[in-house]
């Protein structure tokens, strides 16, 4: 009687949008994006991923048509693409396919597909204007979800408060929209989830700047997710005017800015009502890159002449290409390290295996929900950084 008073009772609350954690599940995830282009120059594949050391995959990404639905962003890597002993023919292909028997082999693995991105928030706006196309929209993403497999929705609106790629569509009830539109989400994915006797996953990517955590209810978004993925990275680029951190802890004593960090991201979304078992800190697997940069300071938060190539690296290429080339300094305050060669002017921010460690620590230290990376094709082949998240915050699973 107890037992099923148990299993009645995690159903109920299952039911009505409440995250239920299974016995044996992990306190904190390890959650990380793979994109959907990988499969191309990158060469990387479903087949590569290291599931035993993740507990959630989100796919990147479903595009939204012009009409206000969830749709396929690239049909031919997502659904047709034939990995090794398989033919066309053979029904749903690709890389969704791959990421269903990987379910198989790891149960307890979870996968979501990520709506929107950078590329294509675009109509975000539209979607989430009305009752009518919130629904329409909503309808759409969660018959996609069960058409293809996956166990929940990422939503990566970039962004409701605006700001984001040239061309997207923003109107001033856009952060008020985002709330109502999310809460429909919850709505129809509890409703199918009913039916299936499933909960089914609700999250999204969020910016870590003062606007995007000022200028929404995140008490009111909160309610309706599992978790919100910080994306506590990119405090420096190639855009900003001198050289910096990509995704310091802290904030460095060389940095002027008190909000160039992701101990003050986290904080703000603390602050604002969201609590630390629903906040997840967002990780970068690459790093920026500097040129003509100046010797002070050993080339950090220095002006410079140009960037190299797009101004950004994967791991993988950083560890091998430059290793060899550049000294590794390390900022003992912000905890992440950085390259610099001053022969060639060249600097680079990125993160290592011990600075994610210490990221894993400071997640497990201040009780948030875990880990997201982006993205797993950055990493070197042999895993070298997804294996430092792991031993890190889950060491014994």
């Amino acid at each position: 009687m107890a037992r099923r008073l148990i299993v009645l009772v995690v159903l109920s609350l299952s039911l009505i949008g409440v995250s239920v954690r299974a016995e044996g599940e992990s306190p904190q995830h390890i959650i990380a994006y793979f994109s959907s282009w990988s499969i191309y120059a990158r060469q990387y594949f479903v087949t590569d991923i290291a599931a035993d050391m993740l507990t959630d995959i989100n796919y990147a990404f479903a595009n939204i048509s012009d009409s206000g639905e969830c749709v396929l962003g690239d049909e031919w890597a997502d659904t047709q693409f034939s990995y090794p002993g398989e033919k066309e023919g053979d029904g749903l292909l690709g890389n969704f396919h791959q990421l269903e028997l990987l379910k198989e082999q790891h149960p307890d693995l979870h996968t979501l597909i990520s709506i929107g991105g950078w590329t294509w928030s675009s109509k975000f706006s539209d979607v989430a204007l009305t009752d009518e196309s919130r629904k329409k929209f909503a309808t759409s993403c969660v018959a996609f979800m069960k058409q293809y497999g996956f166990d929940g929705l990422d939503i990566d609106w970039e962004y409701p408060t605006g700001g984001g790629n040239s061309g997207n569509v923003e109107r001033p009830e856009d952060t008020a929209n985002f709330v109502l539109l999310l809460t429909e989400l919850r709505t129809q994915l509890d409703a199918q989830g009913g039916i299936d006797g499933e909960h089914y996953l609700l999250t999204i990517a969020a910016g870590s700047n003062k606007d995007a955590v000022s200028k929404v209810d995140w008490k009111q978004v909160q309610e309706q997710l599992d978790w919100i993925n910080v994306m506590a990275y990119d405090f420096a680029g190639p855009w900003t005017p001198t050289t910096g951190h990509n995704a310091p802890v802290y904030q460095s004593k060389s940095d002027s800015s008190a909000n160039n960090n992701a101990d003050t991201a986290l904080k703000a979304y603390l602050a604002a009502g969201v609590p630390a078992e629903k906040l997840v800190l967002g990780v970068p697997f690459y790093g920026h890159i500097w040129k003509e940069v100046g010797t002070q300071n050993d080339g950090l938060f220095q002006p410079y002449g140009g960037i190299s190539g797009e101004g950004t690296l994967d791991y993988k290429a950083i560890s091998k290409d430059w290793f060899p080339l550049m000294e590794r300094h390390w900022d003992d305050v912000a905890k992440v390290p950085w390259l610099f060669n001053p022969k060639a002017g060249m600097m680079i921010s990125y993160d290592d295996p011990e600075s994610l460690a210490y990221k894993a620590d400071y997640v497990k230290q201040n009780n948030f929900a875990g880990v997201m990376i982006w993205e797993l094709s950055n990493d070197s082949p042999d895993h070298a950084l997804l294996t430092a998240v792991h031993d890190a915050l889950l060491p014994n699973e």
